[in-house]
């Protein structure tokens, strides 16, 4: 696959996906969220990915939609919508994807900048990066699930306050509210996310993708379903090589190696 606005590679078992458009800070436009969705669907299908990273090129994770293109107002209202349907495809993508999925936020996220990182499973953020949601400060509206998956990450009070005043906040900030999961200095960034990223791929596949399934669904469903839900994850999982892999590692006093069966 060749690609333009981002960047792709795969490094043992993980992918990096790398917005590349940095002379306009990553702003997002209707090709950048096309390639996104192929690349996306690249590392679901392949059985080597275990995880999937998700950041920017230069001094911006992306700076949010591309205003230069917006100014030029030439959309017809169709093609308006379909471009903001674009985004909301981007986020449920990677919301639903069935691998976890990393925004290593490396500088400004701002505006479909924040919102694919608040779909993502994990925020890692850079010391000097910043996360913010600007729309209703230009007369815009947050898209990309934000309404309903940021009341339930930092509740629903501080999620008014980060979208009605649209202050960006820094990775400390993100960190004490339980948005960012680590705040990484700027000269290891990248390595650190590498590190926190192969941690993770080492876990079993397919108990990674039920409890992706399972969390995504918090709050949804009463106790009793919850209760069944894991019932029947727990016999799959039981059913399965790495399940027995897991309880040998475990007995034998050693790492196990999971291969997703």
């Amino acid at each position: 696959m060749t690609f333009d606005a981002i960047l792709y590679r795969k490094s043992g078992a993980i992918a990096e996906i790398r917005f590349n458009r940095p002379h306009r800070l990553n702003a997002v436009i209707e090709a950048l969220y096309d390639e996104l969705l192929r690349a996306l669907d690249d590392a679901e299908n392949d059985n080597a990915v275990r995880v999937i990273i998700v950041t920017g090129e230069g001094r911006a994770f992306c700076a949010g939609a591309d205003m230069k293109q917006h100014s030029e107002n030439v959309r017809t209202s169709d093609q308006r919508r379909a471009y903001l349907q674009r985004e909301q495809d981007v986020c449920h993508r990677i919301y639903t994807l069935k691998k976890p999925v990393i925004a290593a936020v490396n500088g400004y996220a701002l505006g479909a900048g924040a919102e694919m990182a608040v779909a993502c499973d994990f925020i890692l953020m850079a010391q000097s990066a910043r996360l913010g949601f600007p729309e209703l400060s230009i007369g815009a509206f947050v898209g990309g699930g934000v309404s309903y998956i940021l009341p339930q990450l930092i509740g629903l009070a501080k999620a008014r306050e980060m979208i009605f005043f649209g202050e960006q906040i820094d990775g400390e900030e993100a960190a004490a509210i339980g948005l960012a999961q680590q705040v990484y200095a700027d000269d290891t960034f990248i390595q650190d996310v590498y590190e926190f990223a192969g941690q993770l791929a080492e876990k079993a596949p397919i108990s990674m993708r039920l409890a992706k399934a399972r969390l995504n669904h918090a709050g949804q469903d009463d106790l009793d379903s919850a209760l069944q839900e894991e019932l029947e994850d727990m016999m799959h999982c039981s059913s399965t090589q790495d399940w027995q892999e897991g309880v040998d590692a475990f007995t034998q006093k050693r790492k196990p190696v999971f291969k997703g069966k």
